[in-house]
């Protein structure tokens, strides 16, 4: 979960009385899968019995899946198993972090404690290190913020098994707080990182470097292939060391990655339906993220966004706004086109040397919509302006249109509603990746909640706080696309999902 892009969509439910089974099995095209059983908890015992991975021989290492379990098209995660003998949980593998955690038992004074791993208030697994005789200790003290939950504990060592893999001597933190509500809803145990290690500051090795570093795979690529049925349980799989190619149609496009620690790239352009929202002239940092559900981008353009997918009067009202296309709007338009901040600067509202970005503030969660500044509103309402006169809009158009975005700028962090009568007619969403249009259906970027008569339809588009900050493609986008991770490489991929 990236520590700076998350939103805090999280449902309530009753928790499933199931656990899962580890199968192992070799197929012919050279990957290690594993297969999960389900079988139902004894009530009377809630311990299920050690199970002992292999590690697997030489002959095997090209690959190993992780079959990954789907709560609702928002939660994804999959079963490790921790020490010796083996406690097994389930975590959310998130490409937006490079950090572990597993939540602890933190009783080895007591006897009872080698006998239970759930307690009566928490349906979490907790790793117990009483239980594990290839347990270290460490004792560095952790914490981690996210947008949706903070952690915090101890880092401890132990053997970790992913898909059949034993890691040894893996660092991770042993959450000793639990996590706040927004955790506690979740379907899985913990978190397993993925990101690149300049994300970690506690001096542990990711999970992911030890699997190179101990030569576990022989390539250095990750890849996701994520389900969409909400109805089924099955998620997909997460393939270590390989690609498989049932996972995808047709070839992928690459991109190079721009910048260690998130998955990030660029892309050269958004449109609806096949045109330009001019957002992207010199194009948009984007991060791909497993561990967002939703798609993530700037106030200008999901404010636009979200305009043409009917939630226009639901959103933000800016004074700031509305005030600049009363006195400046004329006078913008016939500037244009131009560069935003250019044009800002000549009518007085932008310093000549540009603005500090609101990313370099030390707190961008505190920053109050309405304290931005005229320079960024500006900057703002020239991209809606010129949108509008690429389209061959009449003057008075152009102002009606950018009026009606001022009334309703997109909340940040907030998710909105749509009329689900109307969500077959809304617009293609497309994102310029590489040399390919990677487009989204309303199908696929509308989240339905509920049944009939219940039925909800929600915009998976929301906004950063800043106008101009990273574009973030979360578990919407990568399970219309397979994705591939390549470190080796330093490259991501996207292909059509099979």
């Amino acid at each position: 979960m990236g520590t700076k892009f998350r939103a805090s969509v999280i449902t309530l439910f009753l928790s499933s009385l199931l656990l899962h089974q580890l199968v192992f099995s070799e197929s012919n095209d050279g990957l290690v899968r594993v297969g999960l059983k389900k079988f139902k908890l004894d009530e009377n015992n809630r311990i299920a019995a050690p199970r002992l991975t292999p590690q697997l021989p030489d002959s095997q290492k090209d690959g190993v899946t992780v079959r990954l379990k789907n709560y609702d098209n928002m939660q994804y995660y999959g079963e490790i198993s921790i020490g010796t003998p083996p406690q097994n949980f389930t975590v959310h593998f998130d490409t937006g972090s490079s950090k572990m955690w597993i939540p602890s038992s933190r009783c080895c004074l007591s006897r009872w404690c080698f006998f239970a791993r759930r307690s009566k208030t928490s349906k979490r697994n907790k790793y117990n290190s009483c239980r594990s005789r290839t347990y270290k200790k460490n004792g560095t003290s952790a914490e981690i913020h996210y947008d949706s939950g903070s952690i915090s504990g101890n880092v401890s060592q132990d053997n970790v098994i992913v898909g059949g893999l034993t890691i040894k001597n893996q660092g991770f933190i042993e959450a000793t707080i639990p996590p706040d509500s927004a955790f506690q809803s979740s379907k899985f145990d913990g978190v397993l990182g993925l990101g690149f290690k300049e994300l970690n500051d506690l001096g542990v090795v990711p999970v992911w470097y030890n699997m190179m570093n101990q030569g576990l795979i022989r390539n250095q690529v990750f890849s996701f292939r994520l389900d969409r049925n909400k109805k089924e349980e099955e998620g997909g799989e997460l393939v270590f060391g390989g690609i498989d190619p049932k996972h995808h149609k047709g070839d992928h496009t690459y991109v190079p990655v721009t910048g260690k620690g998130h998955w990030q790239f660029a892309t050269s352009n958004v449109l609806i339906n096949g045109q330009s929202i001019g957002v992207c002239r010199f194009d948009c940092s984007t991060v791909v993220d497993s561990g967002t559900s939703l798609l993530s981008g700037p106030m200008t353009a999901i404010t636009m966004i979200n305009h043409e997918l009917g939630v226009n009067e639901t959103g933000l009202v800016s004074h700031e706004c509305k005030s600049i296309v009363e006195e400046y709007g004329q006078t913008i338009l016939k500037m244009l086109p131009g560069e935003a901040n250019k044009i800002c600067s000549l009518i007085g509202l932008c310093p000549v040397n540009g603005t500090k970005s609101i990313e370099e503030s030390d707190d961008r969660r505190t920053i109050d919509v309405y304290s931005m500044g005229m320079c960024r509103t500006c900057e703002m309402v020239v991209v809606w302006m010129e949108s509008r006169l690429m389209k061959k809009q009449t003057e008075n158009n152009i102002l009606n249109y950018v009026n009606k975005l001022c009334n309703s700028l997109s909340r940040p962090f907030e998710s909105y509603f749509v009329d689900c009568s109307q969500v077959s007619s809304m617009p293609i969403i497309s994102f310029l990746i590489g040399d390919r249009n990677f487009t989204l259906s309303s199908k696929e970027y509308i989240w339905k909640e509920g049944e009939g008569d219940a039925e909800q339809c929600i915009s998976g588009f929301f906004s950063n706080v800043d106008y101009y900050s990273t574009w973030i493609l979360g578990d919407m986008f990568m399970g219309r696309y397979h994705t591939v991770f390549d470190y080796g490489k330093s490259k991501i991929g996207f292909a059509d999902a099979a």
